[in-house]
């Protein structure tokens, strides 16, 4: 084989240089071997191995590619890059789409194949230390600066899965997160963290509820021990005190896993002055809200929920994964959880927060959410939102807000 030229057994670097099949494979033995840390020299080590007669000048242009291709997400990678954009999805048919402020877009590129789609799937798995194939069809992970989702057929039934969430290096103070919110949100959500309440941030899917809770974080007490428990790290806060913990997937010997739930128990045993958890979806509600119930103040999370309604319906059904009655948790995370702040999308992308609530027990023991603001209600702000406001923030806040709401008339109590 000629310098430069690859064997006709090479595979496509998926729009990039073509890369000798057989040096594709070594980069993913040694990514396994090493939990996906791979650096020049192991990519060096990866090529050698592959026995695959190169010359200096062919060397280095596959070394160039395969670090182009650990780096990032290959043929995805300038989707990723593009300003503002949140997500990367490639459906069924292989079309790449993208997620940002302006919405939901197709882009103009296309996979040729469904076993392209597969490659490039299995390759970033491997880049993880993780393996992605027929016994283990789906998985989530940490690259770099994104966090990977992937399904394979037959799970995936039209064909492979891509779903990327861009992480962007650079945070956003809260302020800038605010921009396109009315102004009393900035003055009383850095009350709520001043206050060291305890408050979870809710809605749906690209809502914007991590980005909050990140600029949000951002204004704690320098002083403050957070330690951060998540499925997969996402949150990113630029803050001089951050532990970070995240659950680890089975092994192929079905072996190794540890959960969001185990996470949380070892979170508690390592001082912290604000416990977070990125995102409950499980029964690590009980030992979070549970924590909260016995003397951890300031604590932190976010769930999925469509609308402010239903939040106690979703608290219910997380408690009753843990074995917990609808009575039980709704006793737990009423005295618990301080507020919870509702996040909403636009129809023009525009994320921000759009309710702010407290949980109560009724006289059934069924849980309930009393609106304290309400920007989609008739009434955004309620005469018991203001002496709520009042008494837990003092006046010259509630008057704030009640005056951005059109509440000014309003008595005070």
């Amino acid at each position: 084989m000629s310098p430069g030229r690859h064997s006709h057994n090479a595979s496509p670097a998926m729009g990039g240089p073509v890369l000798d099949a057989k040096i594709l494979e070594s980069v993913r033995e040694r990514a396994l071997l090493t939990g996906g840390q791979l650096d020049a020299i192991a990519l060096a080590g990866a090529v050698h191995d592959s026995g695959v007669a190169l010359g200096s000048q062919g060397a280095a242009q596959s070394l160039e590619s395969l670090q182009h291709e650990v780096a990032g997400l290959s043929v995805l990678e300038p989707f990723a890059q593009r300003p503002e954009v949140t997500d990367v999805l490639v459906d069924g048919q292989g079309r790449v789409w993208t997620d940002s402020p302006a919405g939901l877009e197709p882009t103009e590129f296309r996979f040729s194949s469904p076993e392209q789609v597969r490659t490039l799937a299995v390759h970033l798995a491997t880049l993880a230390g993780r393996r992605l194939d027929s016994a283990s069809p789906f998985m989530d992970m940490s690259l770099k600066n994104y966090r990977v989702h992937a399904v394979l057929p037959p799970i995936a039934t039209d064909g492979p899965l891509i779903s990327i969430r861009v992480k962007r290096s650079a945070q956003l103070e809260l302020g800038a997160v605010l921009e396109g919110s009315k102004g009393f949100w900035l003055p009383l959500l850095q009350a709520i963290v001043q206050r060291q309440m305890n408050f979870l941030i809710t809605g749906g899917t690209g809502s914007g509820k991590t980005t909050l809770l990140q600029a949000m974080l951002a204004e704690t007490n320098p002083q403050h021990r957070l330690v951060i428990v998540e499925d997969s790290k996402e949150l990113q806060v630029p803050h001089p005190h951050v532990v970070s913990l995240q659950t680890r997937s089975a092994n192929v010997e079905s072996a190794g896993q540890v959960e969001l739930k185990d996470l949380v128990v070892q979170a508690l045993r390592m001082r912290p002055d604000r416990l977070v958890v990125g995102e409950c979806r499980g029964s690590e509600i009980r030992d979070f809200l549970a924590a909260m119930n016995t003397g951890h103040q300031g604590a932190a999370g976010t769930m999925h929920a469509n609308n402010p309604q239903s939040v106690p319906a979703r608290l219910a059904a997380l408690g009753a994964l843990a074995g917990w009655s609808v009575q039980a948790t709704a006793l737990q995370a009423s005295s618990a959880l301080d507020l919870v702040i509702h996040m909403n999308r636009g129809s023009h992308g525009q994320r921000g927060p759009v309710a702010l609530g407290s949980l109560e027990t009724g006289s059934d023991g069924q849980m309930q959410m009393r609106h304290l603001i309400d920007l989609e209600d008739a009434e955004p702000l309620a005469e018991y939102g203001r002496r709520f406001l009042a008494d837990r923030f003092g006046q010259a806040l509630a008057r704030t807000v009640a005056t951005a709401l059109g509440n000014e008339s309003n008595k005070e109590h």
